[in-house]
């Protein structure tokens, strides 16, 4: 689940070992001050006590830090952690009382666990009441339940997971989410396409649904043109992209689009693609594909030609090739 994920993740972390935490390299200074849960320090301003002299067998907030950020230190992160996990650990440094048990759920603000396996987003999410980026890419998440999503959310993010359907995930959204990444997953059309309106995403401004299995180019945009907010919108990597007037189309149905897959529209290209949504029939069912070949390995080159005295009687070989595509 992602609530295991995510204590394993605070684990890796070590917020209550040294340098972090509580302990004898910072006991009179935590000693020295109280501070409720859910209180949240500035960490560029110096907390309190810091000028005053260290005590003797104490380290300094500035040099425990150092420890955390010198790529040479033993207590550095590890190469895969956020900035995130990095103002969690300075928190541990300067007030380790804020990430102590479950007072983190009130201060964290991203949550990434990618590629941990996790399979089910469960209910121990709501605990993290100020969440607002939840990245769970590269998982083996099949279905999400919203009831289970903090409504405080901006930002999910599902890349490369199993996601098929988005009934669960659309019966109680979170209401003020901004972006909603669903890229290479096995989401077919038409009938997902109903959940991507504004009755479930009115505040939706950048949308990713690259490399599924959507084939309905029509029936998503007359879905798609109800999302008001939406700016950003990646399509690339489904069926219905090789369709010849693909992107034109888009372009022309939905006005308020500043980038698709990933490309600016600007308005050279909005104003040759001028009343081409009013032309619906051109959107055919059907595409042409080049494929070349740019190399081919371990068969003999049929233009190596054999080199032949003239009058020689000796056999000619000659080589063919056929190649077979699954498409």
């Amino acid at each position: 689940s992602v609530s295991a994920a995510f204590w394993e993740h605070l684990r890796r972390l070590g917020l209550q070992d040294f340098p972090c935490g509580l302990g004898s390299w910072n006991k009179s200074r935590c000693d020295a001050r109280t501070s409720p849960c859910g209180g949240q320090p500035g960490l560029g301003a110096d907390p309190a006590g810091q000028e005053e002299a260290t005590p003797l067998g104490e380290e300094s907030p500035e040099a425990l830090l150092e420890l955390l950020s010198d790529g040479r230190s033993p207590w550095a992160l590890p190469p895969d952690c956020s900035p995130q996990d990095q103002h969690l650990r300075e928190m541990a440094v300067l007030a380790p009382e804020l990430v102590r048990g479950s007072c983190v759920f009130q201060v964290l603000r991203s949550l990434r666990i990618v590629g941990k396996g996790v399979e089910e987003v469960d209910e121990g999410l709501l605990q993290l009441q100020q969440l607002e980026e939840l990245i769970l890419s590269a998982n083996q998440i099949s279905r999400i339940t919203s009831a289970n999503l903090p409504r405080t959310l901006k930002v999910l993010e599902l890349c490369c997971n199993a996601v098929a359907d988005l009934q669960d995930l659309c019966a109680q959204p979170p209401p003020e989410l901004q972006h909603l990444g669903l890229g290479y997953n096995m989401l077919c059309g038409p009938s997902q396409d109903k959940y991507l309106t504004a009755d479930f995403w009115p505040n939706l401004v950048s949308l990713d649904l690259s490399f599924n299995n959507l084939t309905d180019l029509l029936g998503l945009v007359s879905q798609l043109s109800s999302l008001q907010k939406l700016r950003v919108l990646v399509l690339q990597g489904n069926p219905l992209a090789l369709i010849h007037t693909y992107r034109g189309f888009l372009v022309d149905s939905l006005p308020k689009l500043s980038i698709l897959d990933d490309i600016h529209i600007g308005p050279d290209e909005r104003h040759r693609f001028h009343s081409l949504a009013r032309q619906p029939e051109l959107i055919r069912s059907e595409a042409r594909v080049v494929v070349s070949i740019g190399e081919i390995k371990g068969v003999p080159d049929p233009r190596a030609c054999q080199q032949l005295e003239v009058g020689s009687k000796a056999p000619v070989i000659t080589y063919s090739y056929c190649v077979t595509y699954k498409f």
